[in-house]
C-alpha cells in the first residue's frame, strides 16, 4: 500500500519528502532507494538537476569522450563517485526496479556516456542514512513511500515529479478510504 513501508527493505521504492520533513536538502524531493539494509540506506534524488553539463564534468574526471548532452543530476548531499541509473541490461549494475539498473562502475559509466542514445541519468552525490535513521525519519512523518517504476526514474519533467507522486498517493488514500476500485481523474465528470 502507498504510504506504508516494508521494514525489511525499501529498495526499489520512492521516498517522497513530506511537507513535515525539516531538512532543506530534501525539500520536495523524490528519492529512489537503491539499497536499504539494517546498517543503512542509499538513494538518489530523482528530481534535482544540477547546473553543470555532464560532458564538462566528464572531461574533468576522465580522458574518454562524452556524447551525452545532459545535465548532471544531484543525487543528494553526500559526496561520492559518479553514479548512473540506466536501462542497459548488458552493462554491469544491479536491477533496482524492473528495467532500471544502478552502477558506479567506471567501465559501465564510460560505455553509457560514449553513446548518444543511452537512456540513463548520471548523478553526483547521493542520499545516505545510517542504521535505523531512515525508519526514524519515516516514523516522524518525514517521508511517504510508494513503489518506483521505470517512468518515475526517467520522467523527463523532473520539476513536476514530486507533485505527480503526491497526487498518486492522495488518490490511493482516497480510493482506499472510499472503498473504490478506481477513482476518476476528474470526479466532476461523474
Amino acid at each position: 500500500m502507498i504510504g506504508e513501508h516494508d521494514l525489511d527493505s525499501l529498495q526499489g521504492h520512492l521516498l517522497i519528502a513530506s511537507p513535515h520533513l525539516p531538512d532543506p536538502n530534501f525539500y520536495k524531493s523524490v528519492v529512489l532507494i537503491i539499497e536499504h539494509q539494517e546498517d543503512g540506506a542509499l538513494g538518489l534524488i530523482l528530481n534535482r538537476v544540477g547546473t553543470m553539463c555532464l560532458d564538462e564534468v566528464w572531461r574533468a574526471v576522465c580522458d574518454t569522450d562524452c556524447s551525452l548532452h545532459d545535465q548532471l543530476r544531484m543525487g543528494g548531499p553526500v559526496d561520492g563517485p559518479l553514479m548512473a541509473l540506466h536501462c542497459d541490461i548488458d552493462l554491469e549494475g544491479h536491477e533496482v526496479v524492473p528495467g532500471v539498473y544502478f552502477t558506479s562502475e567506471r567501465d559501465s559509466l564510460e560505455s553509457l556516456v560514449q553513446r548518444d542514445d543511452s537512456v540513463c541519468r548520471i548523478f553526483s552525490g547521493y542520499a545516505g542514512w545510517g542504521g535505523g535513521q531512515l525508519d526514524r525519519e519515516m516514523e516522524a512523518g518525514g517521508w511517504l513511500t510508494m513503489p518506483a517504476s521505470f517512468d518515475h526514474v526517467f520522467d523527463i519533467d523532473e520539476d513536476s515529479l514530486w507533485q505527480k507522486v503526491m497526487n498518486a498517493i492522495g488518490e490511493e488514500i482516497t480510493r482506499n478510504a472510499l472503498g473504490l476500485p478506481d477513482l476518476p481523474s476528474d470526479p466532476s465528470c461523474n
